[in-house]
């Protein structure tokens, strides 16, 4: 695992400290190459594991596996991803509460959410809060190739976000009231059924 710190300060703890104030987080990386899963992560349920320096899950039911550390709100994300069903199903978290999961059948997220191939690899999109939401940026003409290898890169600035796999556009999503503070700082893998892989993240500034 190689783990780049992140230059952290104790944000003042004043009553009616405002958001805003809230420090950036520094640059992460994590190839997962050891045989259990870490401090550095906290799983909401599922069977989250290291298998082969990747981190697997297969029916994870949207309980998340959260990065602890928090992300900047302006940050380059990238990852491998691959799913091992027909059903494809890839779906990542971003700028989330860190703590979230389903607690119904509806999952009531606090990120945004990236889906590629969902919907028994019917649609792939990027959601805010609500992967059913009639916000979301659906793209219909792509499937998840099962056993396939995919690199994402999702890089947001200020309300623009725009996510690219293998090096091409992908989906973008323009949000007018961007996520933003402490309830929207965190990064998480997720899943539904799908017996999905990842490895090699990085985010960086």
């Amino acid at each position: 695992m190689r783990l780049v710190p992140a230059v952290l300060f104790v944000a003042t703890l004043a009553t009616g400290c405002k958001l805003e104030k809230l420090p950036a987080a520094g640059p992460f990386s994590d190839d997962f190459n050891r045989d259990t899963l870490g401090a550095e992560w906290s799983a909401t349920g599922g069977n989250w594991r290291i298998a082969d320096g990747e981190v697997v899950i297969d029916h994870g039911y949207n309980h998340p596996l959260w990065l602890k550390r928090p992300i900047p709100d302006d940050a380059v994300i990238e990852l491998d991803a691959w799913s091992n069903d027909d059903v494809g199903d890839l779906k990542v978290e971003a700028w989330g509460d860190g703590r979230s999961y389903a607690q119904t059948v509806s999952y009531a997220a606090t990120s945004y959410l990236f889906v590629f191939g969902g919907w028994h690899n019917q649609i792939s999109v990027i959601a805010r809060m609500d992967e059913h939401g009639s916000d979301r940026r659906p793209r219909t003409d792509l499937r998840v190739v099962k056993g396939k290898k995919y690199h994402w890169r999702i890089a947001r600035k200020g309300g623009h976000i725009d996510w690219q796999v293998d090096g091409k556009p992908f989906l973008t999503f323009d949000d007018p009231s961007p996520l933003h503070g402490a309830e929207h700082r965190y990064f998480g893998f997720n899943d539904w059924e799908a017996e999905l892989h990842f490895d090699n993240l990085k985010i960086s500034n």
